[in-house]
């Protein structure tokens, strides 16, 4: 059994789907204390030929609380309206835009305020529009012990799934090692994903944007080819 495990982001680049789609199951942590650098309430869209931010604003609360215990903020009923606007201006013109915009705008029009069943709520509707099948599995519902950290924590989800392989992005090469995963009956892949490369109103091409980027700009047999295909395991 294949298992991938990775941080709730808010529409993430196309090789988070990728990841996704390799695994059989995919695991979301939700007991991990939230990154104000990360990727969990923000990500990078094209407008006006340049990369621009998406910020999803959270209530003001301790640095150190768990990304399950992160709220948005109290004014997101009207900024949810503005990041709309800034989406549809961005992509209106774009090729896929009526297939590709009505499910990014359920998942901003969703009515819930806790962060990570907001964030679940989105990658769930761009799965199943993806027709990805994995499915998936909250950290915390894990029967294991969640003091641990980084490689030993994921080796101990996944012996508790009786997984045979993990597979990581490539950023993780540093992280963990074969040799660790071996010794608990695990083979450990990482995967790079490949040069993906597409037509963005015929500008210079912008990469590693949000998921919202690839499915205005491509039908979706083509993002499931390079779900498929475009990538390496090392």
């Amino acid at each position: 059994m294949k298992l991938a495990i990775m941080q709730p982001y808010l529409f993430p680049y196309i090789g988070y789907f990728q990841l996704m789609n390799r695994a059989d199951e995919f695991i979301i942590y939700d007991n991990i204390q939230f990154s104000k650098k990360g990727w969990v309430n923000r990500n990078r869209i094209l407008l006006n030929g340049k990369d621009t931010y998406i910020t999803f604003p959270l209530k003001k609360d301790s640095d150190y609380l768990d990304i399950k215990d992160r709220y948005l903020a109290d004014s997101w009923t009207s900024d949810r309206k503005k990041m709309l606007n800034k989406i549809m201006e961005a992509y209106h013109k774009a090729p896929f835009f009526d297939t590709a915009y009505p499910v990014i705008e359920r998942s901003i029009l969703f009515e819930e305020n806790n962060l990570f069943w907001f964030i679940l709520n989105s990658l769930t509707l761009i799965k199943e529009w993806l027709f990805i099948k994995t499915p998936f599995v909250i950290s915390s519902s894990i029967a294991i012990d969640h003091t641990l950290k980084s490689e030993q924590k994921v080796i101990e989800i996944c012996k508790a799934r009786k997984a045979t392989e993990y597979i990581n992005p490539a950023g993780g090469l540093d992280l963990y090692k074969k040799g660790n995963f071996k010794a608990n009956g695990i083979d450990l892949h990482f995967m790079k994903t490949g040069n993906i490369v597409y037509q963005q109103y015929g500008n210079e091409f912008v990469p590693s944007l949000s998921i919202i980027d690839v499915m205005m700009f491509n039908s979706k047999d083509k993002i499931q080819e390079w779900l498929d295909h475009s990538y390496e395991l090392v």
